[in-house]
């Protein structure tokens, strides 16, 4: 009759919960998350309404190379762009709640949404690039994204 060593089944057990701990890890998710909102009507502060909340919108968010404002049609001085003239990364659909969850491989992305024909992003950083996010690797990137072209401020 063999007899084990009292620490030998212990060791085992923590070394099989040390894979399991790092091939989870090892499975994170690196993209961007978030909402999209949509913001209308008056958002002018005044001590007589309550600031309005925005809603969720359901639409499909377009996810570009990083694209400058040299690299978009723009449609007059608005945040509408006809084309957008950049490598199309990917599209993600929200749902009724404007959220959204997709995967990217590290890097930099401009992200649109469109009403009508046109596109839509109102955000720019010091170099005119147009909503840009930025993805590391191991991360979710929080997003978001207010459509307030029919809010007024």
């Amino acid at each position: 009759m063999k007899t084990y060593n009292f620490w030998v089944i212990p060791a085992i057990i923590l070394g099989l919960a040390s894979l399991t701990a790092s091939s989870k890890a090892g499975c994170s998710r690196t993209g961007i998350k978030g909402h999209v909102y949509l913001v209308k009507g008056n958002q002018m502060p005044s001590p007589d309404r309550m600031p309005s909340t925005p809603a969720g919108l359901e639409t499909q968010l377009y996810v570009h190379a990083l694209t400058s404002i040299d690299q978009v049609k723009r449609v007059g001085i608005t945040a509408f762009y006809s084309e957008v003239n950049t490598p199309l990364i990917t599209t993600v659909k929200t749902d009724a709640s404007g959220a959204f969850s997709v995967k990217l491989p590290p890097g930099t992305y401009s992200l649109f949404i469109k009403k009508g024909d046109n596109y839509y992003a109102n955000l720019f950083d010091g170099k005119n690039n147009i909503f840009p996010v930025e993805v590391a690797q191991g991360k979710m990137t929080e997003v978001e994204f207010k459509a307030d072209y029919d809010a007024v401020y």
